[in-house]
């Protein structure tokens, strides 16, 4: 039988959480936790689920607790069903122009023709189900045409828009980077899946926990010529400086995590680093493409050799 934990969360809480074998390490088998938002418009409104093989113990329950101040754990019942199956239930799977994003559960359905990628339910973010991940995949196909070489993806979540951005530009090299180690994990397992190559080549993905563009692995790689971004209004304010100085002139950003309220502020933080807006993008969550200026701050970047030798790189 399966078991659920329902607890109300931020979406600071829900980023925050630990591996399960971390909070439950008595636990032979520890439950599975999930973090959903399941409304849009609320952006600080999340859900915690916790699943169980088994009914969980009051001791459980107060360590839930501990994830979410404030909130009452909700207990459900759900019978003989695996909890896979349920927790993905409602998760269908999304079509953003060529892009078809499923979980296992849709493996058989995926269109003749679209580039599909399987990505689970998990603790990581990015799953395609939000608009914002929705619409970077959209902005990417916009650049279908175009020719990129060096691409760094900013807050991967589960490592799906630097999958698709090596899918359209298969001879580059591309980084993704998070502040979540879960995040980091969760894209390596999810590139396994997906065929994608670990590696410092063309056509393969490096991995790297980087808390926005502080790691030396992003100082190797840099100046980027397509750099992705989807994390919130806030930090891509805070990281305009850092993202002006690692980019080619001319290259192309892709931000979201904003809502279109939140626009104009971002646009004006890209602007003094002399960035335009190619794209606003429409929609409550909207996704900018922007292009940096011909003569960027990147001019003093100093692009360091490949990382090698002396330099420990977490997935190679």
């Amino acid at each position: 039988m399966s078991w659920r934990v329902t607890l109300h969360c931020t979406r600071t809480e829900a980023e925050a959480l630990p591996e399960s074998e971390e909070l439950f390490p008595f636990s032979d088998s520890p439950p599975v936790i999930v973090a959903d938002e399941p409304d849009p418009h609320a952006p600080d409104d999340w859900r915690l689920f916790a699943y169980f093989t088994e009914q969980p113990t009051t001791r459980e329950l107060i360590l839930l607790r501990r994830l979410a101040a404030g909130s009452e754990p909700e207990l459900t019942h759900l019978g003989e069903d695996d909890w896979v199956t349920i927790s993905q239930a409602g998760l269908e799977p999304i079509r953003a122009g060529r892009f078809f994003i499923h979980t296992p559960t849709h493996r058989d359905d995926v269109p003749d023709g679209a580039t599909a990628f399987e990505i689970d339910a998990g603790l990581a973010f990015g799953t395609g189900q939000h608009d914002t991940t929705a619409g970077c995949l959209r902005a990417l196909e916009t650049l279908a045409g175009r020719s990129f070489a060096n691409i760094a993806d900013i807050g991967t979540g589960t490592g799906l828009l630097a999958f698709a951005a090596l899918s359209l530009w298969p001879q580059a090299k591309a980084i993704a980077t998070d502040i979540d180690p879960i995040s980091i994990d969760v894209s390596q397992d999810n590139a396994a899946i997906n065929g994608v190559r670990i590696g410092h080549g063309p056509g393969e993905l490096l991995l790297a926990v980087a808390d926005g563009m502080d790691h030396p692995i992003l100082t190797a790689r840099a100046p980027f010529d397509l750099l992705i971004a989807n994390i919130l209004a806030g930090p891509l304010i805070d990281l305009a400086p850092a993202f002006a100085a690692s980019v080619t002139p001319g290259a192309t950003l892709i931000l979201a995590g904003l809502l279109d309220t939140q626009a104009d502020g971002v646009i004006a933080a890209y602007a003094e680093q002399g960035m335009e807006v190619v794209e606003r993008g429409d929609g409550e969550w909207c996704v900018l493409v922007l292009k940096a200026a011909q003569r960027s701050v990147a001019a003093s970047w100093q692009p360091l050799t490949e990382p090698g030798g002396g330099l420990s790189l977490p997935f190679q």
